[in-house]
């Protein structure tokens, strides 16, 4: 089988399974945190790093909001049976990269990998990332070529593909629309604060040698799934359905 061949077949089945795949990654998790200490012996300070973590999650889950917040509905979306697309997303952030939402995940992923201080931790996560998300991106924009032919070549040759070009920037043609990112990153926001949640109670057990929830991180966690509850709760209740029509299509997540 041709290479390229061989990338499409693979890239197709990871973008089937492209929201649960990444999950594997916490073995490597896993295996860092038993090497768990805090930095300099210190409390505060695994504190403090605690929270910089926190917010390099939060900046990839900003991402990712502002990106599908200014999308059209039935797009950017979640579909796992097949790609669709019936526009091309060519502004806002999509003007300065073709893959916003995967660059948002790549930065959740990367603050949580960062939490055990391990400096082999990060680096299995991000480069086990980089390399899921090329397949995933080589299939993704097969179809769109296929799909949008010349339109899909000219965005692609001036905008990259993963890295920002900020020079680039487009506002979006559709304002902001806080019913479409709700209901579509709720679940992203509880994932972040569970998985760091959980991983600050390991950590105490690896180095205090003993079952402790700090303060911060028990409200944190409540708040995220009492968060969760509700928006879930509104989202099958059709609250958060967008008002406006935003028709439109894309497949990725």
């Amino acid at each position: 089988m041709a290479l390229r061949e061989e990338f499409e077949r693979e890239g197709e089945w990871l973008f089937r399974w492209r929201s649960y795949i990444p999950l594997f990654l916490t073995v490597v998790l896993l295996a860092a945190m038993p090497h768990f200490t805090y930095p300099r012996g210190s409390h505060v300070l695994d504190q403090f790093w605690d929270f910089t973590c926190l917010a390099v999650s939060f900046f990839g889950l900003g991402i990712r909001v502002y990106t599908v917040g200014h999308v059209p509905d039935r797009t950017s979306g979640r579909n796992t049976r097949g790609q669709v697309a019936s526009v091309l997303n060519t502004t806002g952030l999509y003007s300065i990269l073709r893959h916003p939402l995967y660059f948002g995940n790549f930065w959740i992923w990367i603050g949580i990998g960062l939490f055990p201080r391990i400096w082999w931790c990060t680096l299995l996560i991000g480069l086990g990332l980089l390399l899921f998300y090329e397949r995933v991106m080589f299939a993704e924009e097969r179809f769109l070529r296929e799909k949008f032919g010349e339109e899909f070549i000219r965005w692609a040759s001036r905008t990259p593909a993963f890295w920002p070009r900020f020079r680039n920037w487009r506002p979006s043609t559709l304002p902001f629309s806080w019913h479409m990112a709700l209901r579509r990153e709720y679940s992203g926001l509880f994932a972040i604060i569970a998985s760091l949640t959980f991983l600050e109670v390991v950590g105490t057990i690896v180095v205090e040698h003993r079952f402790y929830v700090e303060p911060f991180w028990a409200s944190l966690f409540a708040i995220g799934l009492v968060s969760y509850v509700i928006l879930r709760t509104l989202k099958k209740r059709h609250y958060l359905n967008p008002p406006e029509a935003r028709c439109g299509g894309r497949a990725e997540t």
